[in-house]
């Protein structure tokens, strides 16, 4: 949970200091357990979005390349040097790999920070949250359990075991670098899959710093691969088109997704989406507000508000409506905002300058419909560029765009309602159900907004809800399965039946 300070809202220059070259900072990719350049010799540049320093480059690799990424990894997977390993060897080397994420998580988040912006101490959450997926799905290994099925005919048996897709496409956004690889990955390996990572372009240092432990940790060459790009669309195209993926696992936007979706179709390939979502934050009159407004800062100002199951629409009943909006805009007022590697940062810049356009663009077409700026609503160009002070609007317009659309920004929405049906009936006009909130002390309204809500993950008095032991997932377009927990599993397996017959008992 965000710790907020006792003063008005205090803006942190960043801290001048060099720290030496991580040995996990990486300029090459990873192919076949070799690091390579791209075919074509070309790279890109890794930008911190705070300073717009350059912080490192990496290959800018073509389809070409993510091909010979694609042979590795189905190569290790037909030699058997993955699957073929037994469930409790395979567990023993996830494990090194959860140990040495542990071991360095000093680094990683310094890398993480240095590329993303966001604020070191959860850049260090995000490593021990990401790690707990790879902890967790080492475990998992041992537990992927098939069935004996009676038979209806006498001299038959049924049985029902769980094999590996083979090779498996992850393709992972920026605001998430280490988890949503480790949260892919780890169920993806412990189903006995390889896998071809395809990390965003903003973020591929942390991925190749994950990767580089992976190596490490002894995982075989070919079974983890990293493809770093800043032309997205044609690899993705790959792999949706190639018979030697199996399987895509994808985060990102919902346009994304569906054109990704519509591309494996011809295949019939197995897909993994977890897409956008417009998560409704519903603060009921008979909620602690103390909680409720922990609960809004929790989930909507993580990682500047990047993060696809931030509360989005906030639906506050009439009663106790002036109290929240003056209680939140408090505490938003005492937000910490400056540079990642200051330890007393909350708040940094948004990712990249299409993040920052799309953000003050919403806040500007919200002024030009009469919506009330509570507080915030500008650039802070005096700590840089991608810099957005975070922001309470009322009074919203439905036809504003921040009613609307998926905000991925430090934009809070408040909208005054009456009655209990009329909260459900908004929350629930979105086409985006992936998370959503509500603060309630009725047991009875609790039990019936959680079941009415159209999401696929609900916080009830709380703001943050995911856990690698729970499900992660939306429904409507927010996406197809389930990451984490043991349904993680099942997005990297295939259902085998066994039918063995004319059988001799007696």
């Amino acid at each position: 949970m965000l710790r907020l300070a006792v003063s008005s809202v205090l803006m942190i220059k960043p801290q001048i200091q060099q720290r030496a070259m991580s040995s996990l900072v990486c300029s090459k990719a990873l192919i076949d357990g070799k690091w390579v350049s791209a075919s074509s010799g070309e790279t890109f540049e890794v930008k911190n979005p705070a300073n717009n320093r350059v912080v490192g480059s990496v290959p800018n690799m073509n389809a070409k390349d993510a091909q010979l990424a694609i042979d590795a990894a189905k190569k290790a997977f037909y030699s058997n040097e993955w699957a073929g390993l037994t469930a409790k060897q395979r567990s023993q080397l996830l494990k090194n790999w959860y140990h040495l994420i542990e071991k360095n998580t000093q680094e990683i988040a310094e890398i993480m920070t240095a590329e993303s912006g966001k604020p070191i101490n959860e850049s260090k959450g995000e490593v021990a949250y990401g790690n707990s997926f790879m902890e967790w799905f080492a475990e998992e290994t041992r537990r992927i359990y098939g069935e004996i099925v009676p038979s209806p005919i006498q001299n038959r048996e049924i049985i029902v075991m769980k094999q590996p897709l083979g090779v498996a496409a992850l393709i992972t956004p920026w605001n998430f670098p280490l988890a949503m690889i480790t949260r892919k990955a780890g169920a993806a390996l412990a189903s006995g899959c390889t896998v071809v990572i395809k990390p965003a372009e903003d973020t591929p240092l942390t991925a190749l710093a994950v990767a580089k432990l992976a190596q490490d940790a002894g995982i075989p060459d070919g079974v983890v691969n990293v493809v770093t790009t800043k032309e997205a669309a044609p690899i993705g195209d790959l792999f949706c088109k190639s018979p030697d993926i199996h399987g895509i696992s994808f985060t990102g936007s919902t346009e994304v997704g569906k054109i990704l979706f519509r591309q494996s179709a011809d295949g019939v390939k197995k897909v993994s989406l977890e897409l956008g979502g417009n998560a409704p934050f519903i603060v009921f009159d008979s909620a602690n507000l103390e909680k409720a407004v922990d609960g809004a800062m929790a989930s909507k100002f993580r990682n500047c508000g990047q993060t696809c199951v931030s509360a989005n629409r906030f639906f506050v009943q009439e009663g106790v409506y002036d109290k929240f909006v003056a209680g939140l805009k408090q505490r938003v007022e005492s937000l910490k905002i400056g540079h990642g590697d200051c330890a007393d940062t909350q708040i940094g810049p948004l990712i990249n300058t299409m993040q920052f356009n799309k953000v003050s663009g919403f806040v500007e077409d919200a002024r030009s419909r009469n919506c009330k700026i509570v507080t915030g609503g500008k650039p802070l160009k005096d700590l840089g560029d991608l810099f957005y002070a975070p922001t309470i609007v009322t009074d919203v317009a439905k036809d504003a765009k921040i009613y609307t659309e998926e905000v991925f920004g430090p934009i809070v929405t408040i909208i005054k309602f009456k009655t209990e049906e009329e909260a459900l009936k908004i929350a629930n006009e979105s086409r985006r159900g992936l998370a959503g909130y509500f603060f309630s002390e009725d047991v009875q309204q609790i039990f019936r907004v959680a079941k009415r809500l159209e999401v696929g993950m609900v916080g009830v008095n709380e703001g943050i809800i995911s856990a690698a032991e729970a499900p992660f997932g939306g429904v409507k377009e927010s996406g197809i399965g389930r990451e984490g927990s043991h349904h993680g599993i099942d997005e990297y397996t295939e259902v085998k039946y066994i039918c063995l017959g004319n059988l001799k008992y007696y």
